[in-house]
């Protein structure tokens, strides 16, 4: 059996969204640059609780705690924009509002992944990642 994804933000997202739904408070998925990027912007952002990484021997381990025990999730709905088969675009004027700023896009600008909003500020356009509130 392969780890290999087509998708690697796509099934990293798919394992938190589907924990969420569970409660579990807890998922560790084969790490990776961008995905811990990913992960610790949304950490930044208060979505996730705690992310490490853990070095084992084929490849090291992302290890995400959600929301600790007996906490609500802060995660209502987390969506993949941008997907291999049709990749999503933005320049800085059009990078999308998040239920009225409640929630927020993750974009992959040239200065590296950041919020939509920050993305916005430094007027930097680039990949849409996801779309979290």
């Amino acid at each position: 059996m392969s780890l290999q994804s087509t998708d690697p933000i796509a099934d990293l997202l798919t394992r938190i969204r589907n924990a969420v739904m569970v409660g579990k408070n807890e998922i560790s998925v084969p790490s990776s640059k961008l995905k811990v990027t990913v992960a610790k912007e949304l950490k930044k952002a208060k979505y996730l609780s705690e992310v490490k990484v853990e070095s084992s021997k084929p490849r090291d381990t992302l290890v995400i705690t959600i929301n600790q025990p007996g906490e609500n999730p802060t995660i209502t709905e987390l969506t993949r924009l941008s997907k291999p088969g049709r990749r999503v675009y933005a320049s800085a004027s059009d990078i999308p509002r998040v239920k009225n700023g409640r929630g927020m896009v993750l974009v992959s600008t040239s200065k590296g992944v950041m919020p939509g909003n920050d993305a916005v500020k430094q007027r930097l356009g680039g990949e849409l990642l996801l779309k979290i509130y």
